[in-house]
């Protein structure tokens, strides 16, 4: 029997196991990197062991002195999570032979499957050539051999950008995986995500524990998954699960795993197996009333699983939070989490139950998997995932309009989130209706990304709480400003501005005897105002906005519906508070990892053409020229750590250049 549990990772997966092994009186030990000192993780361990160093190669990448902490703290099993190590043998090796329980597939199943390249061929699937390819062969998509979550790939629709965008998937795949290996197959287009989760055990039973659809995706990483995949019908169902089963048993494969397929039409063309536990476990425990987890370990304890699954009922769906602005290229964010809470669930557990003869319907339930809390500080090392929420309720229709209520409601205070897309996304009519494929962000992420409504009421509700919190004197404890209090202060117009996401908003309001007036704002009145909650009517109806308010200048204002972000600016801008034209400053910060080859300032560049390589967040992000010029300045150079906004380059646009007389 395992005592003591270290987990191989870190973040959301490492609390989730954690939770668990709490359930089952497993003693738990957590690993972390110096960035993540005092993490999340670290605070749910019961014990925690340092990895000196901040990047993944030298930490969560380093099985050795991950084998030594388990050592040291008395584990006696390792738990994967999934990225990093997850699906190295060598990794599981180490472990097995240091007399510690393996919770994973044997070492051999890893290696005949993990390997991208070496599964396609037990498949009797031969990649391309990368050498021999022809503009016949385009799109083409070029892959990671290890590893996953949209690392380390790259589609290609012209044959002249092939080089450049192998050398990049290896880069990405290196520091991700610590493999650099890629390869080069077609890219099919129109397709949707589809893929089977499996569970063995040591005495020959497999399990299929259904489909789930994954085809909301952004960078070829998955942002919206469900269980089961809607719309397939029974015989191609059948199918996929035949397939995934015949893969588990020709590796001889042990535990949690998920084989993954593009299905096109009633085809089902075959990607990959995952010899890991996968992000998007959680809709396929809510479904089948499982604990994947807690079956990982019984099973590396050696039980023996049921001839079957239980029965699978009702719908539940996923969505990862991410610290990044869809907006702007899916940029990662980093900062202060200084808030994350969400409407309050049922808890995982639905009531079994029809709703006849006194027996209670079945009651939809929310759970959040989270990897951060409270005033938990999101770095540029890692992932920027904070959390997944998971809904589950009778039918797919509700668990939809439930999960995407639960996000609008959310209170999520910190860097910029795809909080937005992911409501619009599961409202679109598209995905409502279940019609969507791995082309949906492609079409509709202009529409899915627009400003939200009403950023100008959030921006007038948060200069009156201002108002109100200064009326108190700074006392930010919910002190009521009431409105015939201001009878008496002068009349003349108060300003003040903000800017919103794309756009700035100067405020005008003045204090009168019948109560505040908003003069920009007809139809406007202000029923109430206190430094943390506003509250106006706007043609007869009425709505509260609650205020937070971070630091001198960063603003959240929540409704019941939607979500602001305001940044306070002076009232008098500072003018010379600007950047010559053409400057590229950083997006977030990070790594510069490459700089494009041959450039130097004076040369010439044109517009769209990739200037320099960011790394953040364990992934690469280009900075391109703004437009057709000359190269001026260039600031960045490999290696340079570099902050938000700083100046990478300055290219001059050809229509600026001065020309001789």
């Amino acid at each position: 029997m395992i005592e003591t549990l270290l987990v191989a990772n870190r973040g959301e997966i490492a609390c989730r196991v954690f939770r668990t092994c709490r359930e089952l009186g497993i003693a738990t030990v957590a690993v972390y990197a110096d960035p993540d000192e005092g993490a999340l993780h670290t605070r749910e361990a019961d014990a925690a062991v340092r990895l000196p160093g901040a990047a993944p190669a030298a930490t969560y990448l380093r099985g050795d002195l991950i084998v030594k902490a388990a050592l040291a703290a008395g584990a006696d099993a390792v738990h994967p999570g999934y990225g990093f190590l997850s699906e190295n043998a060598d990794f599981a090796r180490e472990v097995v032979d240091a007399g510690l329980t393996w919770i994973g597939p044997p070492p051999d199943a890893i290696e005949a499957m993990a390997s991208k390249t070496r599964a396609k061929e037990l498949m009797r699937i031969a990649p391309l050539d990368a050498g021999t390819v022809t503009d016949a062969d385009l799109p083409l998509l070029v892959k990671a051999a290890a590893g996953g979550g949209g690392r380390g790939m790259r589609v290609v629709r012209e044959l002249d950008a092939l080089k450049d965008e192998l050398a990049a998937a290896r880069a990405e795949a290196l520091s991700a995986f610590g493999d650099g290996e890629v390869f080069v197959e077609p890219y099919v287009e129109g397709g949707r995500h589809v893929e089977v989760q499996i569970l063995a055990d040591a005495h020959g039973t497999v399990w299929a524990l259904g489909t789930r659809d994954c085809s909301l995706q952004r960078r070829h990483q998955k942002v919206v998954e469900e269980a089961p995949a809607p719309g397939l019908g029974e015989e191609l169902t059948a199918r996929l699960e035949e397939m995934a089963v015949r893969a588990a048993r020709a590796t001889g494969y042990r535990g949690a795993g998920t084989v993954e397929f593009l299905v096109v039409g009633d085809r089902a063309h075959f990607l990959e197996m995952n010899t890991r536990l996968q992000v998007e476990h959680p809709v396929t425990e809510a479904v089948f009333g499982v604990d994947l987890v807690a079956l990982q370990i019984r099973v590396a304890e050696g039980a023996v699983l049921p001839p079957a699954p239980p029965a699978r009922r009702g719908h539940a769906v996923e969505a990862r939070l991410y610290a990044e602005d869809p907006s702007r290229s899916w940029s990662p964010q980093t900062g202060t989490l200084h808030a994350l809470s969400f409407p309050a669930g049922g808890g995982p557990g639905p009531t079994r139950g029809d709703g006849a003869s006194g027996t209670p319907a079945p009651r939809a339930w929310t759970r959040v998997d989270a990897g951060y809390g409270d005033g938990d500080r999101i770095g540029v090392h890692y992932d920027a995932m904070i959390a997944k929420v998971v809904v589950w309720a009778p039918t797919r229709r509700e668990a939809v309009r439930r999960l995407a209520g639960d996000l609008a409601r959310a209170r999520i205070h910190g860097p910029v989130t795809n909080r937005e897309l992911l409501v619009r996304s599961l409202r679109h009519p598209e995905f409502a209706e279940a019609r969507m494929d791995t082309g949906f962000y492609d079409r509709h992420l202009p529409a899915l990304t627009g400003a939200a409504d009403g950023e100008e009421l959030a921006a007038l509700a948060a200069a009156l709480a201002d108002a109100a919190a200064r009326r108190a004197g700074g006392d930010a404890a919910g002190t009521t400003a009431r409105l015939g209090g201001w009878r008496n202060l002068p009349s003349q117009p108060q300003v003040k501005r903000y800017r919103g996401r794309d756009t700035e908003h100067e405020v005008r309001y003045r204090f009168t005897r019948d109560g505040v007036r908003a003069e920009d704002f007809p139809g406007v009145r202000v029923r109430r105002a206190a430094p943390d909650a506003v509250r106006i009517e706007t043609d007869g109806v009425e709505k509260e906005f609650r205020i937070a308010v971070y630091g001198d200048d960063r603003v959240h204002v929540d409704t019941p519906t939607s979500a602001h972000t305001l940044t306070r600016l002076p009232r008098f801008p500072d003018p010379t508070a600007q950047r010559e034209p053409g400057s590229l400053l950083a997006p977030m910060p990070g790594t510069v990892v490459r700089v494009a080859e041959g450039i130097a300032p004076g040369a010439t560049v044109t517009a769209g053409q990739p200037l320099v390589w960011l790394e953040a967040m364990k992934m690469e992000h280009r900075i391109t020229a703004p437009a057709s010029g000359t190269l001026t300045a260039l600031h960045a150079a490999p290696g340079r750590q570099v902050e938000v906004g700083a100046l990478l380059a300055v290219v001059q646009a050809a229509a600026q250049e001065e020309h001789p007389s």
